[in-house]
């Protein structure tokens, strides 16, 4: 029986252990933020150990970092776990992706952007959103501090293989309908609980017609289907992306030859096996407090079905019945390690191109890079999006979560392009809606969600 690309990618890495037992696995690439490692360095120095391949890690700053001036940090806490990573990389010899440094952003965003990201590769983080990098053909999962602090010992990993699950999308997609609204439909439909256990592969005509851009915005949200791990398999886009990238491999054409090789077999056979057609699928809201909680556009949000259907509609401050259309906004947001690439901002200000953000409406734009947001300013776009009355702020996780100062107010609707939300995810008691940036974009015009199919529709189409 032939192999899925899960298989070849897993099987390639196992160093020690039987299948259906833990297996230790080799790290080719150990990606570190401020928040999660300062623990795990700390292990280090007790132990008295080094890390084994600093040459395989890469740190940048991102989840506390002020966006409004990136230099002036008020919370004591954030400023320690900044300071903390400084230190412990020059100590221990680790790239640094330092405060405003051209390579500075979000860490889903700068390990592609560096090429550090690539093919066959097993990429670990501490960061539940590192299934992002799948992607590329890899297997990209988070970890704990304890595991941090083991892979900067070890370079390796214990792991239970889990199960492999077949996704195939097929269609094409409709105008105005874009990879978010596929993953959060995918979520929608089948629960957050769906991965769980498993390991997906994303795969169908429709994946292959995706750019890499899209292709990781629909791996990035995996982990809120339940699955660990969620891959796709590399192509001539995923090459065309990493060449001439720093540190793409120097011999492409030799790394190429590799990774053609990784790709399911015709032969090879899934433990689950899901098929969506999104011909017809519609732009996608959340309308609750985990992105299970969803509707296309024009339907009505579901009768309370249990506990947490009605706890979550008491939070939102919503009934069942209601539209999308009925939510009154007060924030937009568009940025987050989902949704901040330069595609998503070059969508976003298409749409608000001449138009002006609704009174009432905070919109905040913020690039997951220092690369996306120089790049964005070279073609125009902040001029675009503060013409509009949009905040352009500098790069980092911001108001995906609240642990900086971008926060939505307590008891106030948030249009995000961010991958959750959860009670006080973008701070306390603030009521997260969870949208592709064209939807985000169109809403901080209106004031409230709009039809975005219509809107390209009768532009001309983007």
């Amino acid at each position: 029986m032939g192999q899925t690309l899960f298989d070849k990618l897993w099987n390639r890495h196992v160093i020690f252990g039987k299948e259906g037992e833990p297996q230790l696995l080799y790290v080719d690439l150990h990606l570190i933020h401020e928040v999660t490692s300062p623990q795990a360095f700390e292990g280090l120095r007790m132990e008295g150990r080094k890390v084994r391949r600093p040459d395989k890690t890469f740190a940048t700053m991102d989840h506390n970092v002020p966006t409004e001036d990136i230099f002036n940090i008020q919370d004591l806490v954030a400023k320690k776990q900044i300071e903390a990573l400084q230190k412990n990389c020059q100590e221990f010899g680790i790239r640094l992706a330092d405060m405003g440094s051209d390579l500075q952003g979000i860490v889903h965003m700068v390990g592609p952007e560096t090429g550090l990201t690539q093919p066959g590769k097993i990429i670990v983080c501490g960061d539940s959103h590192t299934a992002t990098h799948g992607a590329f053909g890899a297997i990209g999962f988070g970890i704990g501090s304890s595991e941090v602090e083991h892979v900067f010992a070890t370079q390796t990993i214990w792991q239970q293989k889990p199960k492999s699950m077949g996704i195939e999308i097929v269609g094409q997609l409709p105008k105005g309908v874009y990879a978010k609204d596929i993953i959060l439909h995918l979520i929608a439909t089948y629960g957050v609980a769906f991965g769980t256990g498993y390991a997906i592969e994303y795969y169908g005509e429709t994946i292959e017609n995706l750019s890499m851009e899209e292709r990781m915005t629909i791996c990035n949200m995996a982990i809120e289907g339940g699955a660990k791990m969620g891959m796709m398999a590399p192509d001539q886009t995923t090459y065309d992306y990493l060449a001439g990238r720093a540190y793409a491999p120097a011999d492409m054409e030799k790394a190429i030859r590799d990774w053609e090789t990784l790709k399911t077999d015709s032969d090879a056979v899934f433990d689950h096996s899901i098929k969506v057609d999104v011909s017809h699928l519609a732009p996608y809201v959340t309308w609750g407090t985990n992105p299970e909680m969803g509707v296309p556009f024009d339907q009505q949000f579901p009768e309370i079905q249990d506990v947490n259907t009605e706890r979550a509609y008491h939070y939102m401050g919503l009934e069942p019945g209601q539209k999308a259309a009925d939510i009154e906004l007060g924030y937009v947001f568009i940025g987050s390690c989902t949704n901040a690439r330069l595609s998503d901002l070059e969508e976003a200000a298409r749409i608000v191109e001449g138009k002006k953000v609704k009174e009432g409406i905070r919109a905040l734009v913020v690039p997951g890079s220092r690369q996306v947001r120089k790049a964005a300013e070279q073609k125009g776009l902040d001029e675009v999006f503060k013409a509009a009355g949009f905040e352009w702020r500098e790069p980092g996780c911001s108001m995906c979560l609240g642990m900086n100062p971008d926060q939505v107010p307590e008891g106030v609707h948030c249009a995000s392009t961010s991958n959750r939300n959860f009670e006080g995810r973008q701070g306390k008691g603030a009521r997260t809606h969870l949208v592709s940036p064209a939807m985000a974009a169109a809403a901080a015009i209106h004031g409230h969600f709009i039809d975005i199919r219509k809107e390209v529709v009768s532009s001309g189409g983007y």
